[in-house]
């Protein structure tokens, strides 16, 4: 067995260990979501954890962990009788992205269950993490689905299996913990919500920290075993810490004063509902219990608030998770509490806010780079004058028009691609359209066609009594169209054409609201910049429309308008991404007055670079930015050989959306 990489080794992240730790003293906290760039240690703390949870006592053969001091009457392995229980160590189990819903919530032997009448149950992983922890990597990268069965079961302390009338339940109590990278998308802010706790994590750029992150790194790497030994006495200081802190637990006071100031922070932060309410309570409790005390002071309050509050306030989906602090302390003094942060964390009932005390290696950090920096290229003649500073024939970037609510934006026919809200499907969630035999494991069973498919061989096959006699040949398979996410790939123009500041604004603003779509129905979204001589990918096709809005906000103009470039570009990426998931459908959304300039027959070439996305029925649209009394139409021809549709930017709002819709549709089953 792996030796694991001892949790009080871990180098800075105190945050991210207090968190950890107020969930072991308290897993009625309700876990712990970790937000963090890559190589910062989330991964690393979590699977360090379980090595610090107290054993549990379970009933010898019980699948599913009961307690024999008061084990579940409703346990499928049950009923249990009373008696001495085994010692184990607690669990960590890990949910991998790309579970299905049976090896996470268990699956039912749906033959058995038909000819026999018998719950033949094999329990999943959520019934494996009962009274230990249950740990998502990149739990942003769930399927919302399993993400909704998952937070289900988190709240309720239950699994429920239920297939064709045959039900089974569970307990299923567990430290729920989920680590993610917000550059690779965003979990729904409901979801957000059913995390008690929230942590932000960065890596140090302190060059002292990052030695030590990888000397000790290096260390565990050559002898596993050593390194952990030499870390013993820190891990049963804090696996004793955690044992004393879950027995004063049911001893710890919350006031009415420290409710009164939980009350008064959630309202002044306009948190929705009451659930971070009660999160905080329980947070602040358990920070107490944590450092020793019975009574709940305002440093715990406090503390709670930076860890409860921050995904809970956010509005904008590309808005970062935070809190203003200096509002924090000011509604903490203004609503009574006498006793504030506390400044002297070493001093007499402090220790509420500590992760453990450093082990024998000196200061704890952690280490990676930042981004690179862009820059931009030359201008053509004959633009206006360039603010100051800016590269030549380079303007320096616009802010984005307000952003409004677009209508629907689909791709024509029935795809086979990753489930979302965008465009038709055939899915494992939704409604049911037919059945068919299935190709391998049975998942959704269509009852009715597996009787009709029965029926006419009972009396061939001996039956006898009341029980229907089912083969596998009998199975048949429900086929479901839901909705799938696609791939809108945004090429934009950023040429000297479109560089007058209040149509940049608004065609900026009209993508930003178009990146809120993508954002609320899953997609993947990439962008595709074209000015002055090239074309660059701005951002490959990712489910962060985050980083597509940052990249989009910082996009400078200058230049002339390679617009073949810009659809090459498009196209290359496109093949790309079709070998890389070749069941996401993709959207095009070209973003251009239509011009092409530069080079030798420059019309020409973007006219032929166009036709490639027609010949392969790519669905796509034009958003025409010609502005003036003398417009060309060149956008509207420009769609017209895409085979695609094309919009004005003054029709982009409300209604003329949905003309975009029809146009994209119509024009593509056209092509197809």
């Amino acid at each position: 067995m792996t030796t694991p990489f001892p949790f009080t080794a871990v180098v800075g992240q105190d945050d991210l260990r207090l968190a950890l730790l107020l969930n072991a003293v308290s897993p009625a906290v309700g876990g712990v979501l970790v937000r963090g760039e890559k190589g910062t240690a989330k991964s690393t703390a979590v699977r360090a954890l379980s090595a610090l949870l107290p054993e549990v006592a379970v009933v010898p053969g019980c699948r599913f962990s009961c307690d024999p001091a008061a084990p579940d009457p409703g346990c499928p392995d049950g009923p249990h009788e009373g008696g001495g229980g085994a010692a184990r160590p607690a669990r960590m189990v890990e949910l991998p992205v790309g579970a299905s819903e049976d090896r996470l919530v268990g699956a039912l032997d749906i033959e058995r269950a038909l000819a026999e009448g018998v719950k033949a149950f094999e329990p999943g992983l959520l019934a494996d993490a009962h009274r230990g922890i249950l740990y998502v990597d990149e739990v942003n990268l769930l399927h919302d689905h399993l993400v909704d069965l998952l937070l289900d079961a988190a709240a309720m302390g239950a699994s429920y299996v239920e297939r064709e009338g045959v039900s089974v339940r569970h307990a299923a109590r567990f430290l729920l913990v989920g680590t993610m990278n917000p550059e690779e998308g965003e979990l729904r802010p409901q979801l957000l919500d059913r995390f008690g706790l929230t942590v932000e994590v960065a890596a140090s750029r302190e060059p002292d920290q990052r030695v030590e992150v990888v000397r000790r790194r290096l260390a565990y790497d050559d002898d596993p075993a050593a390194f952990a030994a030499r870390w013993a006495d820190e891990e049963a200081a804090v696996r004793a810490r955690i044992v004393a802190a879950r027995e004063l637990l049911p001893s710890v006071r919350l006031g009415d004063g420290a409710l009164r100031q939980i009350a008064a922070t959630c309202a002044a932060f306009e948190v929705d509902g009451m659930r971070a309410d009660i999160v905080m309570a329980r947070t602040a409790t358990a920070l107490a219990a944590w450092a020793g005390r019975t009574d709940v002071l305002a440093e715990d309050v406090r503390q709670a608030a930076l860890l409860a509050l921050p995904h809970r306030r956010r509005r904008n989906p590309f808005d970062a998770p935070g809190l203003d602090e200096d509002k924090l302390d000011e509604t903490l003094e203004e609503s009574g509490g006498d006793d504030g942060p506390d400044t002297d964390p070493d001093g007499p009932g402090g220790g509420g806010g500590r992760p453990p005390a450093e082990g024998p290696e000196g200061p704890r950090g952690g280490g990676d780079a930042g981004a690179p920096a862009e820059a931009g290229e030359a201008g053509e003649a004959g633009e206006a004058e360039r603010p100051a500073g800016a590269g030549s024939g380079e303007r320096s970037p616009v802010g984005a028009a307000e952003p409004f609510r677009t209508k629907v934006l689909s791709v024509p026919g029935i795809g086979e691609g990753a489930a979302g809200r965008r465009s038709r499907a055939r899915t494992e969630h939704g409604r049911t359209t037919g059945a068919r035999r299935p190709g391998g494991a049975l998942t959704k069973l269509h009852l009715a066609a597996t009787v009709r498919a029965a029926a006419p061989h009972q009396r061939a096959r001996g039956r006898s009594g009341p029980g229907l006699v089912v083969r596998r040949d009998d199975l048949r398979q429900a086929t479901r169209e839901g909705r799938e996410s696609n791939l809108v790939l945004f090429v934009v123009d950023a040429s000297g054409s479109m560089a007058a500041r209040q149509r940049m604004s608004a065609v900026k603003g009209a993508v930003v609201s178009l990146l809120l779509d993508a954002y609320q129905r899953r997609d993947k979204v990439g962008l595709v910049t074209f000015r002055g001589s090239a074309a660059d990918v701005a951002l490959p096709p990712t489910s962060s429309v985050d980083a597509a809005a940052a990249r989009l906000e910082s996009l400078p103009t200058g230049g002339r308008t390679p617009l073949a470039a810009g659809l090459l570009k498009a196209h290359d990426v496109l093949r790309v991404e079709r070998l890389r998931d070749p069941a996401r459908r993709p959207l095009v959304v070209v973003v251009t007055d239509g011009r092409a300039t530069g080079g030798v027959e420059p019309v020409a070439l973007a006219s032929r670079a166009a036709r490639l996305f027609a010949a392969e029925g790519v669905a796509s649209v034009v958003v025409d930015c010609e502005s003036g009394p003398v417009r060309l139409g060149l956008a509207g021809r420009l769609a017209g050989e895409l085979g695609g549709g094309a919009v004005t930017l003054d029709e982009l709002r409300a209604d003329s959306i949905a003309g975009l819709v029809r146009d994209v549709q119509g024009t593509s089953r056209r092509a197809a």
